[in-house]
């Protein structure tokens, strides 16, 4: 019986329950939905020879003024990750990234199994590089002995939910450069930080010197579909060999693509942000009004860490779906989407509240 119980527990939290665990658990937004359907006509070329993929790659082109650029459209966040970094680098060159990177952290070894390529990885405060922070990996230049630097990777929102302003991008940009590195942005959540910051993609990458980013739609309200952007010529030369070995490139490309049009055109992507980063803002603020909660680090874009007492927690568990991130002090994660509304916050708070009355 007590199997049972469970079983139907976790049934109720999986399909009555939202989610505050991470923005990849959100649903898909109903007008993306809506531009599958529309591009379920017919029959189109493949592998990316339809009017949908060149119609997303023009919209591209037009937010980021220019048009010679050659984007390539993924399935995922990590063949996107990994196919950018493929094309920046031989099998000697090392790539810097913070240690909370989620090329470091959360994709298995991809980076460095497709690349063959060491991640020499720097412990951050706040998951942000710094060029103070990455000046002492810079050397052995020329020399046969060592892995040769090329890249410096960072996340934009970073693992921690910080943002690199305009200028600290450029910072490191001009950094890479004045060592013949590339500067490469996980943009996976880069929607996030032009809301918070309220600036262009533009305005994040192409002005700020970036050389190859990726630009994310899964956790942002897309079935599924990220985009790599090169922005240097010969970045773009072998991208799509890359994306072929690498098992990203889809044949009936067009359902990809056909959600990035309207995400793009219709400004969804950037409405979707800073929809969860409202929401997230709202409900630190919300946890902060309960004695028994500590918020652990600013709130830039739509994650919240906190600390509960540990029975507090592990009740809270049982009604809502979250992350531990740091266990060793008990520090939580929660993380805000597109679809989080007012309700969802306010229904949480009560939640915690009601725990709380008994501690």
């Amino acid at each position: 019986m007590k199997y049972l119980i469970g079983i139907y527990l976790h049934c109720f939290l999986q399909f009555n329950m939202r989610s505050f665990g991470s923005d990849n658990n959100s649903g898909v937004h109903p007008r993306i939905l809506q531009a599958i359907a529309d591009a379920n006509v017919n029959h189109a070329i493949g592998y990316g020879d339809d009017v949908w993929t060149h119609d997303a790659t023009k919209a591209l082109r037009k937010l980021l003024g220019n048009n010679e650029l050659q984007a390539l459209f993924t399935f995922n966040g990590t063949g996107a990750n990994v196919i950018a970094l493929q094309t920046c680098i031989m099998p000697f060159s090392s790539i810097i990234c913070p240690s909370t990177a989620h090329i470091a952290v959360d994709e298995c070894g991809a980076p460095s199994k497709f690349t063959g390529c060491m991640l020499k990885e720097i412990e951050t405060p706040d998951g942000k590089l710094t060029p103070e922070l990455i000046h002492p990996l810079l050397h052995g230049f020329g020399v046969e002995h060592h892995p040769q630097p090329k890249v410096i990777a960072l996340s934009q929102t970073t693992e921690t939910g910080t943002v690199y302003s305009t200028k600290e991008i450029k910072a490191l940009a001009d950094l890479a450069h004045q060592h013949g590195m590339y500067l490469f942005i996980d943009g996976t959540r880069i929607a996030n930080a032009c809301a918070a910051l309220h600036v262009s993609l533009k305005e994040m990458t192409v002005d700020c010197g970036v050389d190859i980013f990726t630009f994310g739609g899964t956790k942002n309200g897309l079935m599924m579909g990220e985009a790599v952007i090169p922005l240097r010529k010969e970045l773009s030369e072998n991208l799509r060999y890359y994306r072929k070995q690498a098992t990203q490139l889809y044949s009936k490309m067009r359902f990809i693509s056909a959600q990035m049009i309207p995400y793009i055109e219709e400004n969804i992507w950037l409405d979707n942000a800073d929809n969860a980063n409202r929401m997230a803002k709202l409900l630190a603020e919300e946890l902060a009004k309960n004695n028994l909660v500590q918020i652990t680090r600013e709130v830039e874009s739509n994650a919240v860490f906190f600390i509960l007492p540990p029975l507090l927690t592990a009740k809270l568990k049982e009604q809502y779906f979250f992350y531990d991130w740091d266990e060793s002090i008990g520090e939580s994660r929660l993380v805000c989407s597109w679809d989080t509304s007012e309700k969802d916050v306010r229904e949480f708070i009560d939640c915690l509240n009601n725990l709380s009355s008994n501690f």
